[in-house]
């Protein structure tokens, strides 16, 4: 079992940033890819961006250029920056983990409340 602890959400005004941390019970490396994504109200989990084990990125067109996904290894934590924020990135922001890359090994943390308005 690999447990994720998200932190770092909040209440923002449009335009603000915010920083989400995702911290893993086991060796970052162990983990082949990490991502984010989000829900909101009345809405399908979508995607954010991810991040694989040899740093590869990738994200969704509408946050592109806006936020930034990174990985500190010695600290087993996948950071999100979240920059020139809308009230349209408003969503619960869950951490999810797929240990072999497969879509079978596959965790999610308990999600960080993200809301955006003014």
């Amino acid at each position: 079992q690999v447990q994720l602890v998200e932190s770092g959400g909040g209440l923002v005004q449009p335009g603000g940033s915010l920083r989400l941390s995702c911290r893993t019970s086991e060796s970052i490396f162990s983990i082949y890819i990490m991502g984010w994504y989000r829900q909101a109200p009345g809405k399908q989990r979508e995607l954010v961006a991810t991040i694989t084990r040899g740093g590869s990125t990738n994200y969704a067109d509408s946050v592109k250029g806006r936020f930034t996904i990174s990985r500190d290894n010695a600290e087993n934590t996948v950071y999100l920056q979240m920059n020139s924020l809308k009230p349209e990135d408003t969503a619960v922001y869950y951490c999810n983990a797929d240990l072999t890359g497969g879509g079978v090994n596959v965790y999610w943390g308990q999600g960080t409340q993200v809301t955006v308005s003014s």
